[in-house]
């Protein structure tokens, strides 16, 4: 994490309570579209857009239900995948995780993560790359919001929960109904009405499901 990276997030995002989880608070930015199109407009396809500065439905749903059941993270090892803020892993490591891995392939988001567990006064290990054409690294439960936005992003990132629950860990998803989660893969746990901004999503509240993932075939129809 380089000074640079800390300055621009503190410089564009705003510490405070999140609207679902007000037990966490992260460095959020108050006016995303702009955001959004300054960091398109100045790294162009050098960086992913700023998914670190906004707390989306399904980390808030997913970090709902890991602080409400702190027994499903408590003595364990957690990766939580496309980290984003950090608010999912923060979550856990408040359950009191063993330890917390948070992976993002956004130095920016690595940065936050830090920066955000920091203000929380948590640990978490927050690592850049990308580990989906691997494994898990022996955690117990993996925990990801919002992965399933595109096609392609769905497909990787199902065969990595897919290799981590048949590992034996517990894999549990946290997603507002996006078009590319493979329903038939998962059993619902909870469901939420979660408040987004609707600069991002149309709407200012979002219904959002955490599921869990069934390591097996696919649920058959009917």
């Amino acid at each position: 994490m380089s000074e640079l990276t800390t300055a621009f997030v503190r410089l564009h995002a705003r510490l405070a309570p999140v609207a679902f989880v007000p037990e966490v608070r992260l460095h959020q930015a108050d006016e995303p579209i702009g955001l959004w199109e300054f960091t398109e407009g100045e790294f162009r396809s050098d960086r992913p857009p700023p998914f670190w500065a906004f707390a989306w439905a399904g980390g808030q749903a997913l970090a709902r239900y890991v602080t409400d059941h702190p027994e499903l993270v408590a003595g364990r090892r957690v990766l939580d995948l496309a980290s984003g803020s950090g608010l999912v892993a923060i979550a856990a490591a408040r359950a009191g995780a063993a330890s917390v891995r948070a992976v993002e392939v956004d130095e920016l988001a690595v940065a936050a993560v830090a920066l955000n567990a920091e203000a929380n006064g948590v640990r978490v290990d927050a690592e850049f790359g990308d580990i989906l054409d691997g494994d898990a690294g022996g955690a117990e439960v993996v925990l990801a919001g919002d992965v399933f936005y595109s096609e392609a992003m769905a497909r990787r990132m199902l065969r990595f929960l897919l290799r981590a629950a048949r590992a034996g860990a517990t894999v549990l998803v946290g997603d507002p109904g996006r078009a590319f989660l493979p329903r038939d893969r998962f059993e619902e746990l909870a469901a939420y009405d979660v408040p987004v901004p609707p600069a991002l999503e149309s709407v200012r509240v979002k219904r959002t499901t955490v599921w869990r993932l069934r390591p097996g075939l696919p649920k058959a129809a009917g």
